[in-house]
């Protein structure tokens, strides 16, 4: 059974001052703390007897602290008789006798602890714990959020979100977001962050039991190797040539994504070398020359391309590229004033055809599944792993095949 004696606290007291008084709980052959109102010298507590001595108000003090540890002393008696002193542990009985010595108190702590683990308090900070692109992702979630729930999401206990509620958020979304995959992103955001209050003990509600967040298959999004040798000798306007050429180094460079096309600094010893801004590992691919020959095309000032020296900014030039991708095909004025109409060979293409159609070729031409992981960034790719040479030289070499075969027809 769980035992009180009061101890003088002084492992914090610096020479020459008062410690504080306390009552020691021992429970399971551990201890836990209750801070009394108390604060005395070395010399004035008589350990043996438990009493305060040699203090100006000694006899005050006396009936105050033996006033709280018979209070103490009574709720473990009546725990014990009841049979739940044997499930706490130190801590929690530490935590129960402090709620019933002083309910007040308690009760403004105990809002206060409950302020912090509210959903959208642990949303935001599990959220700044992230690295500066995976929080835009998060927040991107919680602006959702705060459109459907409005002020009601600062109050949201994670016990709130029940099945029910999840559904009726997706529902909501499916006003900006028809796409499911893109709705199950800010489902899944919202499920990592249940993860960790889960193991942090803050909660053990879980509604994703119940509600569970699927994919649905989508079409592929890639050209096969005849679209591709359309596309890349397709006599497109004179504007959206430059949009044509990006496409084509973006294929020739494993597919590399806009923004990392966009920030690309230099060619070392025949390779570009870059972090990769959504993984943020290190990612080398050697230049081809037919790559180099649209790179020399549109050299830049400050970066390997004029891109950003053009346009303000990644996103503006994403946005301009592959709505330019979409358009380009036949081209037809019609009415006075010459309006253009369009009938485009590829009227969903993007920017991440380049990287699907790159990975489909690669597969055709029977170039092992592992070697295209690796040139898509799928491995650990690991600092060491992007720099031994017999792994690179295996990407370049399928990078080469495929080159050879959409470029020249070559196997």
């Amino acid at each position: 059974m769980a035992n009180s004696r009061f101890y003088l606290d002084e492992r914090r007291t610096k020479n020459g001052n008062p410690s504080w008084l306390k009552i020691a709980l021992a429970q399971k052959g551990v201890s836990a703390l209750i801070s009394l109102n108390a604060k005395i010298y070395p010399n004035q507590w008589d350990a043996k007897k438990e009493k305060v001595v040699n203090h100006p108000d000694a006899m005050l003090m006396n009936v105050y602290i033996q006033g709280v540890k018979r209070q103490v002393d009574t709720i473990i008696l009546s725990l014990a008789n009841d049979g739940e002193l044997r499930s706490l542990s130190a801590a929690q009985l530490r935590n129960y006798i402090q709620e019933r010595l002083d309910p007040e108190k308690a009760a403004v702590k105990n809002e206060e602890k409950r302020r912090k683990n509210l959903f959208a308090v642990r949303y935001v900070r599990f959220a700044d714990s992230k690295k500066e692109s995976t929080k835009r992702i998060y927040m991107e979630t919680y602006k959702r959020l705060n459109e459907y729930a409005g002020a009601k999401l600062q109050e949201l206990a994670f016990e709130d979100i029940t099945k029910e509620w999840l559904t009726k958020f997706d529902t909501y979304m499916t006003k900006q977001s028809p796409s499911k995959n893109a709705r199950n992103i800010h489902l899944r955001n919202i499920r990592a962050v249940f993860n960790e209050a889960i193991d942090d003990e803050v909660t053990t509600f879980y509604p994703f039991r119940r509600f569970s967040i699927r994919n649905v298959a989508t079409r592929k999004r890639n050209l096969k190797v005849d679209d591709l040798r359309t596309l890349f000798n397709y006599p497109c306007e004179k504007h959206a040539q430059q949009y044509l050429d990006m496409f084509k180094l973006m294929f020739m460079l494993l597919g590399i994504n806009t923004i990392d096309l966009c920030n690309l600094k230099k060619i070392v010893n025949g390779r570009v070398d870059f972090y990769r801004a959504k993984t943020n590992r290190l990612y080398s691919i050697k230049v081809e020359p037919e790559a180099l020959e649209i790179i020399e095309k549109y050299r830049g000032k400050n970066y390997l391309l004029n891109i950003l020296d053009r346009y303000k900014d990644y996103k503006d030039y994403s946005k301009r590229l592959n709505r330019a991708l979409k358009k380009i095909g036949e081209v037809d004025r019609v009415g006075r004033g010459g309006k253009k109409v369009y009938k485009a060979l590829f009227p969903d293409i993007s920017t991440y055809w380049a990287r699907h159609s790159w990975a489909t070729i690669a597969a055709s031409l029977d170039i092992p599944k592992e070697t295209i992981s690796h040139a898509l960034g799928h491995g650990n790719n690991t600092v060491t792993d992007i720099y031994i040479d017999f792994d690179q030289k295996k990407v370049d070499a399928a990078n080469r095949k495929v080159l050879d075969w959409v470029l020249y027809g070559k196997k």
